[in-house]
C-alpha cells in the first residue's frame, strides 16, 4: 500500500464520525435478509471479523445480515460464489488480500476476476502478521535471526502456502538474500505447537493467536509486518524498524459484492460500514483482536486491490510459490 493511499484511507475513516448514519431500511432496499459470505472456516480470524461487521450493518439495515462461510482453496471457494452471484444487493464478501491480491498469481485459474467480478465497497480492517521464535531460541531480534540465517538453514513456519505468514518468509528471503526452509501448516495452532517445542526455527502468524504464548514467555516476538506498530503490541518493532528495508505485510479484509450492485446500495454500506469503524467499542473490539481498522471509499478499495495484484505477481513468481 503507497503512503498516499494509506493518508486517504486514514482521511476517510477520520471524516466518518461526521457523516449521517445510514438508514438502510428505506425505501425497497433491504426487505429481506442479506447474505455475507465469509470465504475461510468459522473460528477463524475472517469468521470473527466477519461476524462483526455482519451484527453492525444487521443493526442498520434493520434485516438480518446472515453469515455464510464457503471455505475451501485458499478463500476461492467463497469468492466465486459471490462472483456468480446477482448484483442485487443481497450477497456480499469479506474479501481478503488473498481472494483479491494474492490468489490471482497463486491460481493458475482461481475461478473469478477479482476485479471486473466484484463491487468494491469499502475496506474494513487490516492486521500483520508477527515474526516470533522459541523461549530457547538464540536470536532475540530481527538481525540476530538473519544472522543466524546465514549460517545454517532455518525452518519457518507458516499457516499454509500462500499465506501472509508465507508470503512474509518469501519477501524476507529476497530482501536478505537468504535461504530459509518453508514449513506450512495446514493448521496454524500445530505450527505454534511445534515452534514452542522448537520443532522449528521460527514463523509468522496472527497476533491474536501469539499473544498468549508471548506474555507468557514461552515464544520472543521479533517483528510485526505492518508499517507501523499495533496497539496490541506496542513494544514489538516492525520489520523496517528491525533494519529490513522495504518490508510490509498485512492481512486486509474489505466488503465486496458482486459486479452491478447498485451505486446507492454501495454508498450505504459504505457509510454505515465508515460508522462502524468510527464506533469506540468496536475500535477496542477490534484492536484487542489485534486487528486495525481501515474504512475509507470504494475507490479506495479499488486502488488497493490493483497494488495488491502488482504486489504479489513478482514475490510469488521469484519464489516460486504453489497452492497447496
Amino acid at each position: 500500500m503507497t503512503l498516499t493511499t494509506r493518508r486517504t484511507l486514514l482521511g476517510g475513516l477520520a471524516a466518518a464520525p461526521l457523516l449521517a448514519r445510514p438508514a438502510l431500511a428505506q425505501g425497497a432496499w433491504p426487505n429481506r435478509p442479506i447474505r455475507l459470505i465469509v470465504p475461510f472456516a468459522a473460528g477463524t480470524t475472517t469468521d470473527i471479523l466477519g461476524r462483526i461487521l455482519a451484527e453492525g450493518l444487521a443493526k442498520e439495515a434493520g434485516q438480518p445480515v446472515v453469515v455464510d462461510n464457503r471455505a475451501g482453496a485458499g478463500g476461492n471457494v467463497g469468492a466465486q460464489a459471490v462472483a456468480r452471484a446477482p448484483g442485487d444487493g443481497y450477497t456480499f464478501l469479506l474479501g481478503t488480500n488473498g481472494t483479491h491480491g494474492i490468489n490471482v498469481s497463486l491460481f493458475a485459474d482461481p475461478g473469478f476476476d477479482a476485479v471486473k467480478d466484484f463491487t468494491p465497497i469499502v475496506p474494513f480492517a487490516t492486521t500483520p502478521v508477527v515474526l516470533t521464535v522459541p523461549a530457547s531460541s538464540p536470536a532475540s531480534t530481527v538481525p540476530q535471526l538473519i544472522a543466524l540465517a546465514k549460517r545454517k538453514t532455518l525452518t519457518i513456519a507458516s499457516a499454509g502456502n500462500g499465506t501472509t505468514g508465507h508470503l512474509s518468509q518469501a519477501l524476507l528471503n529476497l530482501r536478505e538474500n537468504l535461504t530459509t526452509e518453508h514449513v506450512p501448516y495446514r493448521n496454524g495452532g500445530q505450527g505454534v505447537t511445534d515452534l514452542i517445542a522448537g520443532r522449528v526455527d521460527a514463523m509468522f502468524y496472527h497476533p491474536i493467536a501469539l499473544k498468549p504464548h508471548l506474555d507468557a514467555g514461552t515464544l520472543k516476538g521479533l517483528a510485526v509486518t505492518s508499517e507501523k506498530r499495533i496497539t496490541m503490541l506496542p513494544d514489538t518493532p516492525t520489520m523496517q524498524e528491525a533494519g529490513v528495508k522495504d518490508f510490509a505485510v498485512e492481512g486486509r479484509w474489505s466488503l465486496y459484492g458482486p459486479a452491478g450492485v447498485p451505486a446507492e446500495i454501495v454508498a450505504r454500506l459504505n457509510r454505515a460500514t465508515n460508522a462502524l469503524l468510527a464506533d469506540p467499542a468496536a475500535l477496542a473490539d477490534l484492536r484487542a483482536k489485534g486487528v486495525e481498522p481501515m474504512g475509507g471509499s470504494p475507490e479506495n478499495l479499488a486502488q488497493m486491490t490493483r497494488e495488491e495484484i502488482a504486489k504479489w505477481r513478482p514475490v510469488i513468481a521469484a519464489a516460486n510459490i504453489k497452492p497447496d
